[in-house]
């Protein structure tokens, strides 16, 4: 029975790779594996028997052993991946439903499918477009550019976590936390405790860090076959700011 599995993260601090590192490590434990974690950047000097990767950028040098990435649609290994295309139209398709025309996207570089459900929810006919977004910081300074513009949306579809802070940074500094509609993507700590709470999609990282070890496990054991891409639904939770 193997002993030893490395996880990598990009952001090892960031409480969905926490999360995903704990659902790992539950399953590791009931087989007696050990879990060693660190990032890309990280020396692999150590003799893993599989591998847990969070980059698809990592999966052509790290092929001599089984491996399993996270979040990498199209990698040549097996992957678990959120439903974020269905995930991104869903929240927008909820704004639409309140009755919003004019919703804002912000996001970064590395939330193309997001983007993708953002316009398909939109029947590609977007409204204010903002990339390159990748701390609260410039998210909220966006949305402070985009509030006081000329023709200022009624809502706003946040990509990620970072983006969903800073958004709500700069509707409470310009008093419109409660005029303004915001969808995020991805939960993070607190939203249910803002006023209003913040409606997000949230993924399921405990259940993708379980599938992603089971995975690896199987091919640990022997399993062969082709490449497989393991889909773990989004969920919408509404709390009070994607219903205004």
């Amino acid at each position: 029975m193997p002993g030893t599995i490395g996880v990598l993260f990009d952001d090892v601090s960031h409480p969905f790779s926490a999360a995903l590192h704990r659902a790992i490590e539950d399953e590791a434990r009931t087989r007696d594996i050990h879990v060693l974690t660190g990032r890309p950047r990280d020396s692999l000097s150590t003799a893993f028997d599989g591998l847990i990767l969070a980059s698809a950028a990592l999966v052509a040098t790290e092929r001599r052993m089984p491996v399993v990435a996270l979040e990498a649609t199209g990698a040549p290994v097996d992957t678990v991946v959120s439903t974020t295309i269905s995930g991104a139209a869903t929240a927008v398709r909820h704004l639409v439903a309140q009755g919003h025309r004019r919703i804002a996207y912000l996001g970064d570089g590395l939330a193309q499918d997001r983007y993708r459900g953002y316009l398909r929810a939109l029947g590609g006919r977007p409204g204010p477009v903002v990339h390159d977004l990748h701390d609260p910081a410039a998210a909220e300074r966006a949305v402070v550019a985009l509030m006081r513009g000329p023709t200022p949306p009624t809502a706003l579809f946040a990509a990620h976590s970072q983006a969903t802070v800073g958004a709500v940074r700069a509707l409470r500094r310009l008093g419109r936390q409660h005029c303004v509609a915001l969808v995020g993507f991805d939960d993070f700590p607190l939203a249910d405790l803002l006023d209003p709470g913040v409606t997000v999609v949230a993924q399921d990282p405990a259940r993708m860090g379980r599938t992603a070890a089971a995975a690896l496990f199987d091919r640990l054991d022997g399993h062969d076959g082709p490449p497989r891409e393991i889909r773990i639904p989004t969920t919408l939770i509404q709390r009070g700011s994607g219903e205004l």
